[in-house]
């Protein structure tokens, strides 16, 4: 079982070797990517059953002991993320084939999102920070080449925009790997959890800070976030679709593993990811409020629910992790299928100005419904999952008696239902008045490709099927939660007999 830990590395990376060499055969590419998507798909699904029913596995590279080598370890967290971020990206994968944009265009892309398949697999499992890093590289490369595949002005200036952002926060890193392995002797997190408590307070709490800095930047935190509503919407639909719910989601588990696992308790940053996640909330609700572009509300609001997730992991109690994990698999799937319905909708009426699109509920129910169903799960109706994952987060704050946060929730819950409502009612409802916008919905280009749809459909159905198991999934998630919060399962599985 150890044995297939680096597979969801190895295999992509590998596809991308073929695609490349088959630059001229885009066919050849296509049954590549596919091929080594599925098989990522299936590598992880068999992991999480492993992890689930028995114990995490752990491989150390080349068999070189700790911290020699290169650790790999699978926990729940990790199995669960990478069951989610295969699923998404191979579902969009197939979009990106039907869409015939990018894909058909460029032979870069398959390789270049395989790249960007084998960094997401590679964040998940790895056991130290420095691969850590590593992961987040190549993912910053194979994400640039997505967002500026395409050469238009715009895509160029938030490209611009999102490398520089991101090369400061891969300086910090840097950084913070320097000085964390010159006071501990190791970057190995099983190792770093061991000698963390050994520190002066005041060193551990400011490597939890840097930390904080360095992701919060990859996932969107106040006020780290500003180059996220620029840079996303620029892209074709599906590679809005697989940054918007995959790349933050990266940062956010970095966060997650990190904060619970190598710092004691006097050292965690409780209060301050508590204000951060309400500034979160508060100010990615308000600028999708102010929003006339479809993908640019939504992109405001993946800021809105980062808070959430931070929400729950800076009360640092059972549920509130429990609370957060689930919401984070929810948002995936979710905001993931609300970005690929986006593209539809872009793609039937021509435009995705709210002031300029109106009347699909008519001229295309199917999409309509596609998108009333994420979208009522996002804005957290009960019975969907997005309710659940806020009920669970509001009674963790209230059991933990933090008033302020759980207000804030509950009033960016319901801006969050009043932006829904805003898209539903200028994008399905009324008239378009644009002439162009009319005359567009009549041609024969503004049909949908059938393969979009069946993408799109599939990720919705998946995000409906998180409400039917709810129940279960927020079981796994308190079991995630406990392993999280008592981190010696995990030091001992990958130290083995060198564990305290």
């Amino acid at each position: 079982m150890n044995a297939l830990i680096p597979l969801p590395i190895i295999v992509p990376l590998l596809g991308a070797s073929l695609c490349v060499i088959a630059a001229r055969a885009r066919w050849i590419q296509r049954i590549v990517s596919l091929s080594a998507l599925t098989c990522n798909m299936i590598v992880a699904i068999t992991l999480f059953v492993r992890v689930d029913d028995r114990d995490m596995v752990v491989m150390q590279a080349g068999g070189w002991p700790v911290p020699l080598g290169i650790t790999l370890a699978v926990d729940r967290l990790s199995a669960v993320m990478l069951v989610v971020s295969s699923l998404m990206l191979l579902a969009v994968m197939v979009y990106a084939i039907g869409q015939k944009a990018e894909e058909s265009r460029y032979a870069a892309f398959n390789p270049v999102y395989l790249v960007l398949a084998a960094g997401v697999s590679a964040s998940f499992i790895t056991g130290d920070l420095f691969n850590l890093f590593v992961a987040f590289e190549m993912m910053l490369v194979a994400s640039y080449v997505l967002l500026t595949l395409g050469g238009r002005p715009d895509q160029v200036r938030a490209g611009m925009s999102y490398v520089v952002i991101s090369l400061i926060a891969s300086t910090f890193f840097v950084t913070a790997l320097a000085v964390i392995y010159a006071a501990t002797g190791t970057v190995n997190m099983a190792q770093l959890a061991e000698r963390m408590p050994e520190l002066p307070p005041g060193v551990a709490t400011g490597f939890s800070l840097l930390l904080i800095l360095v992701f919060g930047i990859k996932a969107g935190l106040f006020p780290l976030f500003f180059w996220l509503p620029d840079s996303y919407p620029t892209a074709s639909g599906a590679i809005t679709a697989v940054f918007a719910g995959l790349l933050t989601k990266v940062g956010v588990y970095a966060i997650i593993r990190t904060q619970t696992l190598m710092f004691p308790p006097d050292a965690r940053q409780g209060t301050l990811l508590l204000v951060l996640a309400g500034l979160t909330m508060i100010v990615g609700v308000l600028g999708a409020l102010a929003q006339d572009d479809l993908r640019r509300m939504l992109s405001f609001h993946i800021v809105s629910h980062i808070g959430y997730m931070i929400f729950g992991l800076a009360l640092f109690t059972l549920a509130g992790v429990a609370g957060a994990v689930f919401y984070v698999v929810h948002h995936i799937i979710v905001k993931t299928a609300l970005f690929l319905v986006a593209g539809l909708v872009e793609r039937r009426s021509g435009s995705d100005r709210l002031s300029r699109v109106g009347g699909l509920v008519r001229s295309a129910p199917v999409i309509a419904v596609l998108f009333a169903l994420p979208a009522l799960s996002i804005a957290g109706l009960p019975p969907f999952s997005g309710f659940v994952g806020k009920f669970a987060l509001v009674s963790a704050g209230i059991d933990s008696q933090d008033w302020l946060i759980v207000g804030v929730s509950l009033l960016v819950s319901l801006l969050t239902v009043y932006v829904m409502v805003r898209i539903w009612s200028n994008v399905f409802w009324g008239e378009p008045e644009d002439p162009a916008i009319v005359a567009w919905i009549a041609s024969e280009e503004s049909r949908v490709p059938r393969l979009m749809t069946a993408s799109a459909s599939v990720v919705v159905a998946l995000s409906v099927a998180l409400m039917v198991f709810a129940g279960p999934l927020y079981n796994y998630a308190e079991r995630t939660a406990a392993d999280l919060l008592a981190p010696q399962r995990y030091i001992e599985s990958v130290l083995g007999s060198d564990a305290p």
